[in-house]
């Protein structure tokens, strides 16, 4: 990295002007564009998602883009039971060993994701019928993982998605076999496994009231028991259109209040309608394709980029406030084309969801998340 005076440079969109890079003094890559990590580095960790080509860097915009923009790596897949244990006796670390060895010669934090969830597990697990199997399974996965990893991830998505909208258990099978102390248990043993890794717990819609009433009463039963929990992550997965920020910074009083790190851990803001007013990232909802529902397949209009630009601006805004208490941001892949939104809860559309374009190049709204963070020095 760099420290150079650029250039005002101007970008019109529909009549509206955006300001790409100020005048004023800017950290920037070799290409010139200023860098998210380097210019909110002294308010939290800015990451990413990444797939397995980004990891082994076969994809040569990725290659450059991550280390120059991002200070923290979450894996999208290849930290997931069904890939890192397949079968009973059979762990497979080949692409997670790789992911650490690039944070390492990248100077970048791994948060590992995750241990326990419900969805993602291999068969011979979703072929249990006794409590025994589902309960040697747990021990064994988190024992066995989290211990291998401890002093070489910076933090561990613990469990994922164990609640329900109201805030009530999901009904896994892990809540089935095991009880509702399950979440108890595997931050207990994770943290005898992983001593010197932060451990946290992570979901989508726990700003939403109910969810986040749930949320807090799991993670306050955890710390009745003794255990160490030391976050939550906020998924972040909203729709342009309906932004609740009333609803995301209440949360981030709450959660703070426990004594904890907050996170947003997933984020990313669709710009396609929204078939049945779907919220969130249960991967059981899905819709039929309707060519309607998918309308932005030759490119973003001037209009929805405004919006796109103004929603990041608003999310970023809040976290500015809070930025005392949120100690992470990050993005639910590194480019438009990777979006896991393209294929959900529809398959096959064009979403333009993150701040790189599928080309890796910087779009309105990332330089719109730059010039706020400049214009609160």
């Amino acid at each position: 990295m760099r420290t150079k005076y650029l250039n005002i440079l101007f970008v019109v969109f529909g009549g509206i002007t955006f300001l790409n890079c100020s005048s004023v003094q800017k950290t920037t890559g070799a290409s010139g564009t200023p860098s998210l990590k380097e210019t909110f580095k002294d308010d939290f960790f800015i990451g990413t998602a990444l797939n397995n080509a980004q990891i082994e860097e076969r994809i040569p915009g990725a290659a450059v883009l991550v280390p120059q923009q991002f200070n923290a790596v979450t894996p999208e897949n290849i930290m997931k039971a069904e890939v890192m244990h397949p079968e009973w006796n059979r762990y497979n670390f080949d692409l997670s060993d790789k992911l650490v060895a690039y944070a390492k010669k990248h100077n970048i934090v791994v948060n590992a994701h995750t241990l326990i969830w419900h969805s993602q597990l291999p068969q011979f697990v979703r072929r249990m019928k006794d409590a025994d199997s589902v309960r040697l399974f747990f021990k064994e996965h988190i024992n066995t993982i989290a211990g291998r990893y401890d002093g070489q991830v910076y933090s561990w998505d613990v469990v994922n998605e164990a609640l329900n909208e109201d805030g009530t258990m999901r009904k896994s099978i892990f809540f089935e076999k095991l009880g509702d102390d399950f979440v108890v248990e595997a931050f207990r043993l994770a943290q005898k496994a992983a001593p010197t890794t932060k451990l946290y717990y992570n979901d989508y819609n726990i700003e939403q009231p109910k969810k986040r009433a749930g949320a807090i009463a799991l993670i306050k039963k955890i710390q009745a028991a003794g255990v160490r929990i030391d976050g939550v992550g906020i998924q972040g997965h909203w729709h342009v259109k309906n932004i609740p920020l009333k609803d995301i910074e209440q949360s981030i009083l709450d959660f703070s209040a426990l004594g904890i790190d907050v996170m947003f851990t997933e984020l990313d803001l669709s710009v396609l309608p929204n078939p049945r007013d779907i919220v969130g990232a249960d991967l059981n909802q899905r819709a039929e394709y309707e060519t309607k529902l998918n309308p932005y397949t030759k490119g973003l209009p001037d209009s929805v980029q405004l919006l796109l630009a103004k929603g990041y601006e608003d999310v970023f805004r809040l976290f500015l406030k809070h930025k005392n208490k949120i100690s992470r941001v990050t993005f639910w892949g590194v480019d438009d084309g990777q979006s896991w939104l393209n294929g959900f809860p529809i398959r096959g559309r064009t979403n333009y969801p993150l701040l790189f374009d599928k080309e890796f190049k910087p779009k309105p709204a990332f330089y719109k998340v730059i010039e706020l963070k400049n214009k609160n020095k």
